[in-house]
């Protein structure tokens, strides 16, 4: 006996979304840190969800290394990434690029507490359970430093520039604003 829950009809596949990309894999920290661990990657910003879910044109991609090693007894991390961003300008709404470069030493802590021990030149991030991913570390670096408000640069071409050429004034049409001087010649 079939069990209509189960019997789907033309459904002969099971479906699950797919799985993450492999800089989203979890990473113990002792371990690659304590291996001298190096990990590439080349990422499209669409694919990182913290940074895509900030601007619905995001676009561009980033590649670098990520160094894993330690500094006294605490794990960290040099975070080497170039790379296009391309967002939307909030003056003229339409796409530009912003040019991503960075690089960035950074001490990756159990808890909280441990930020205390941070010293230069490695800024603390928080490796939850002892474990972080590439791309966890790549999202963070890129959501610091993409700008708030995208604009175009100097020079570039922007329609909406206040430095560019000045727009045509509006004029304003009051219909009624005469109409209490008519109401007071009567």
């Amino acid at each position: 006996m079939s069990d209509p829950v189960f019997d789907l009809p033309g459904a002969d596949t099971y479906y699950t979304r797919p799985m993450p990309p492999p800089w989203f894999k979890p990473l113990e920290i002792e371990r690659v840190s304590r291996d001298a661990a190096v990990f590439g990657f080349d990422v499209a910003l669409a694919d990182l969800p913290r940074v895509a879910s900030r601007a619905d044109q995001m676009g561009g991609n980033v590649a670098g290394t990520v160094r894993f090693g330690r500094h006294e007894r605490t794990a960290v991390a040099h975070v080497l990434m170039q790379g296009t961003a391309v967002m939307c300008c909030q003056r003229c709404m339409r796409p530009v690029e912003l040019p991503v470069s960075s690089s960035v030493r950074l001490a990756l802590l159990e808890s909280a507490e441990d930020v205390r021990t941070v010293t230069d030149p490695f800024e603390p991030v928080l490796a939850l359970r002892g474990r972080i991913s590439v791309g966890e570390l790549v999202e963070e670096e890129l959501l610091l430093s993409l700008p708030i408000v995208p604009l175009h640069a100097v020079g570039d071409p922007c329609p909406r520039d206040p430095r560019g050429p000045p727009r045509p004034a509006v004029v304003t049409q009051r219909p009624l604003a005469e109409l209490g001087k008519l109401l007071s010649q009567k």
